[in-house]
């Protein structure tokens, strides 16, 4: 084995993705993390045998969305054991990332409450606020500047962990980014989709959209409008936090 490659594996880290739905990926976060020499497992935790290994060992744990409430354990038993994995995370104080359930998840784990929101359904193109009791960090600021419209879907809430650093908000929903210490990220809103991915979104989500009244066609007009200043924004987003954890 050469030198270069001793010196590639001495480097390598590991990024573990728990998908709730194959069609919900890592999106624009996908080369950021290669660029840093992430190899990226996808474990489908609907099927996955807990506990999982490798979620103590990687060195980053994303927690990406899907559309079920992390409060509805007895449907989907799976649940509780995807929550106690990401308790036994924060816990340890390493780096994790939740999207959208995926930081719903994260405020269970912390014992904050997580349920039906009272404004319905978030689901468009809008900008974020900086929360109006904290400064974000500088590797936030990429996603609040003037023109950039973040990608929401969801129709859950919570309320903001013990210990959290509250970061954003909507004009619908005030908890939409949290920050615990140097490691832990939660958002509510979808930085990582991209306009081509997101024709998987309006296919596997068709009868969610048919029942909020929301056309496939009027959500790919507003994607042509805002899905690349996004795409840009997030990358610099996601290069700004993974150097900051890191």
């Amino acid at each position: 084995m050469s030198a270069n490659n001793i010196s590639m594996q001495k480097h390598s880290r590991r990024a573990l993705v728990l998908s709730h739905l194959s069609f919900e990926d890592i999106g624009s976060l996908d080369v950021p993390l290669r660029e840093r020499g992430f190899d990226i497992e996808t474990v489908d935790v609907a099927t996955a045998c807990f506990p999982l290994q490798q979620a103590e060992s990687c060195d980053l744990l994303v927690v990406l969305g899907g559309p079920i409430g992390a409060y509805d354990q007895q449907n989907y038993p799976f649940l509780k054991d995807e929550v106690a994995c990401i308790g036994q995370r924060l816990a340890a104080r390493k780096p994790i990332l939740g999207i959208c359930l995926g930081a719903q998840l994260m405020a269970a784990a912390l014992n904050a409450r997580v349920y039906p929101g009272q404004h319905g359904a978030e689901i468009g193109w809008s900008p974020l606020q900086a929360a109006s009791n904290a400064d974000p960090p500088e590797w936030f600021a990429p996603l609040l500047v003037s023109g950039v419209s973040l990608f929401h879907w969801h129709g859950d809430t919570f309320d903001l962990p013990p210990g959290a650093l509250h970061l954003a908000e909507t004009e619908v929903y005030a908890n939409q980014a949290f920050v615990i210490g140097d490691f832990a990220l939660g958002l509510q809103f979808h930085p990582e989709v991209t306009a081509v991915g997101l024709e998987r979104w309006y296919v596997g989500h068709a009868c969610e959209l048919n029942h909020a009244g929301i056309s496939a066609a009027s959500l790919r007009s507003s994607g042509r409008e805002h899905a690349a200043a996004l795409e840009n924004a997030a990358t610099h987003f996601w290069r700004l936090w993974l150097d900051h954890i890191l």
